[in-house]
């Protein structure tokens, strides 16, 4: 009991610890991908303005492109998964009943039909 407690206990603060490190991660991604998220206009100076928008355009365009080609990866791969899944059900067709009814009708029942 005390060994299934302990397991219980590391299972529950490696998935805590784990779930905070991908959630960090998530916040510095979606962070890089908000078109100008990252991106401030502290200098008042022309220059500097027309740099920090043709950075933000830039940023905005790699998170468009990047959005894209992520949207272009789910559906392949949604597609795949139907395609392996219309192989599977066409190799592999459905039983012919159900194997979990309460109905015990076969051919094999324990007592003959003359009571013995």
């Amino acid at each position: 009991m005390i060994r299934r407690g302990f397991w219980l206990t590391a299972g529950a603060v490696s998935g805590i610890w784990g779930y905070r490190r991908v959630a960090a991660v998530g916040r510095r991604v979606s962070a890089s991908l908000t078109p100008g998220g990252t991106l401030k206009l502290t200098d008042t100076r022309a220059g500097t303005r027309t740099a920090s928008r043709t950075a933000s355009r830039t940023a905005s365009r790699r998170a468009r492109r990047g959005a894209v080609t992520l949207a272009r990866e789910t559906y392949r791969f949604t597609r795949d998964v139907r395609e392996g899944m219309e192989l599977y059900t066409a190799r592999h067709p459905a039983p012919a009943g159900s194997t979990l009814s309460t109905d015990r009708t076969t051919d094999h029942d324990p007592q003959s039909e003359d009571g013995h």
